[in-house]
């Protein structure tokens, strides 16, 4: 019998333990503590840091510099931006013109292409990363 209850109340423990570590899933079920969040564009879990186009802060204000990602929808039609301050939602950015002179933006943001195989992040007209 207390076998039985000694055996109870460590699974149970256990259990509550995993819940606690493993249980921070969001609404997509992208778990943050894993540094996973959600793709609006590849409709997935993703890790930011891990993505090919990273930006980073042109002039940071603390000790640290932080840094921004880039994923395009496959058809180059929509940006999707992971900017630090946004509440861990992305911003969708949606592609203006074709060619050379193509650019991205949504409200006060805008992306464009930056030297070579590089790209700018604009808010309000004043680079915020590159």
């Amino acid at each position: 019998m207390k076998k039985t209850i000694l055996l109870s109340a460590m699974f149970l423990g256990s259990f509550i333990f995993a819940q606690k570590v493993g249980g921070d899933r969001d609404a997509h079920g992208c778990i943050g503590s894993a540094g996973y969040t959600y793709s609006q564009i590849k409709k997935d879990c993703v890790r930011v840091f891990e993505q090919k186009i990273k930006l980073t802060e042109v002039a940071p204000t603390g000790s640290s510099t932080s840094m921004a990602a880039v994923i395009f929808s496959k058809d180059m039609k929509k940006a999707e931006v992971f900017v630090p301050g946004t509440d861990g939602e992305s911003l969708i950015l949606t592609r203006l013109g074709k060619g050379k002179a193509k650019a991205w933006k949504k409200d006060g943001y805008i992306l464009v292409p930056f030297k070579k195989n590089g790209y700018q992040l604009k808010k309000d007209n004043v680079v915020i990363y590159q």
